[in-house]
């Protein structure tokens, strides 16, 4: 493979592209100086802060495995983050702050007590519903119980008038 399709193949590789931006055409090792000029060894190339490894040959073509190093800061600028210096709050402005935040508090506690007096009110209407039931199950039941008395003392009195009529004929 020739350096410069070598190079192209590399800049197809998205990571490649990103992190390194010039491939080196020297081989590290002396026997390269030896093999023909423009091409490059695939078996262990190292470039800057990856290293490149041919796995197989194939007849659709070639595999690489790209191992990414970590990279290295020794003998680089230290770099620190640093924020700028914040200008100190006049008392003027810790006032307001501090106003909002107690009418914030205020709204928060007036929107509580108004979804506590909701459910508190859902509450009595399902108090309510369910005593009233209850009362009307209860009607209904004296009710029933006395219409039931009322039919067992109407046979009562056809009994006893049937008994006369026998009685008297």
């Amino acid at each position: 493979m020739t350096l410069a399709a070598y190079r192209e193949k590399m800049r197809e590789l998205p990571l490649v592209s990103l992190f390194c931006s010039c491939i080196l055409p020297q081989s590290r090792d002396a026997s390269a100086d030896q093999k023909e000029v423009g091409v490059v060894d695939l078996n262990l190339c190292n470039i800057r802060h990856m290293e490149v490894i041919e796995l197989s040959k194939r007849s659709s073509g070639q595999a690489f495995e790209v191992i990414l190093k970590p990279p290295s800061f020794d003998g680089g600028p230290e770099l620190r983050a640093t924020t700028p210096p914040r200008q100190k709050p006049s008392l003027e402005e810790i006032q307001k702050k501090l106003d909002a935040a107690q009418e914030r508090r205020k709204c928060q506690e007036a929107e509580l007590l108004r979804h506590l007096a909701v459910r508190r009110e859902h509450e009595r209407e399902v108090a309510q519903k369910a005593l009233t039931k209850e009362r009307q199950e209860h009607r209904a039941d004296a009710d029933k119980e006395q219409r039931q008395m009322h039919v067992n003392a109407t046979q009562e009195r056809l009994h006893v008038e049937d008994k006369h009529c026998v009685e008297v004929s």
